[in-house]
């Protein structure tokens, strides 16, 4: 998986791109942490238009950005999802915690 990091007004944007399951969680999980905790950002936007698949292990690594920034009572939204990974979300019942947003200029504005 390749992930694409840009910082836009203290708004950490993460573009991911390939198949967000058990192989790479672990790799997306670290370097995203890794960039929050090292520009000490509370905001995540996390841009779906390059994910051809995703697990559950994908799930526990959004789960878990969301789990860490409101503890700092940050905010995590998704952007650009496909059909296929939507129906992962939906089933999964995580549209209930994380905001989801059409294009990365709405939730630009929005979060």
């Amino acid at each position: 998986m390749y992930l694409k990091f840009d910082v836009e007004n203290d708004k950490l944007i993460v573009a991911l791109m390939g198949e967000l399951d058990h192989h790479s969680a672990e790799e997306v999980r670290n370097r995203i942490d890794d960039r929050l905790d090292r520009d000490n950002i509370n905001k995540l936007i996390m841009n779906f238009s390059g994910v051809t698949f995703m697990d559950s292990s994908g799930i526990g690594v959004v789960i878990g950005r969301y789990k860490k920034l409101n503890s700092r009572h940050g905010d995590i939204c998704v952007v650009e999802i496909n059909d296929r990974v939507k129906k992962v979300f939906e089933l999964s019942g995580m549209f209930k915690i994380i905001k989801c947003f059409d294009t990365l200029e709405e939730a630009l504005s929005i979060i």
